[in-house]
């Protein structure tokens, strides 16, 4: 099973659900804003991508700014908190297939994980 973590919103999260679509792949879409992942979702998450929370957490955020996470010293459980409290802070779109992920920045970054 394929999935999705989606934000309508994002240009980037259409394009590589418009991709997995167009690869013939209807994938669980989960969005979420609106059904936020809790610290160990994203710590399994976080595992199947194989990067750490500093890579994921999205920097241009205003929320990113007001909590001071780029100081030095910010540890990836910090980060993974402020994401959990805060999930546009999650960079989008993450797609998920078995143990591994991808993030879709840009969207033919998917191609690796269904072509595999």
């Amino acid at each position: 099973m394929t999935s999705i973590y989606h934000n309508p919103r994002c240009s980037k999260s259409r394009q590589t659900l418009a991709l997995l679509r167009e690869k013939g792949i209807e994938p669980e879409i989960v969005l979420y804003l609106e059904t936020p992942l809790d610290n160990a979702a994203l710590v399994d998450l976080l595992g199947k991508l194989q990067l750490s929370a500093a890579q994921l957490v999205r920097r241009s955020e205003q929320e990113f700014k007001d909590r001071n996470l780029g100081s030095p010293g910010t540890s990836d459980q910090q980060l993974i908190a402020a994401m959990v409290e805060c999930p546009k802070l999650i960079e989008r779109p993450i797609v998920v297939a078995g143990n591994r992920a991808v993030l879709g920045r840009p969207p033919e970054n998917v191609l690796e994980l269904i072509d595999a």
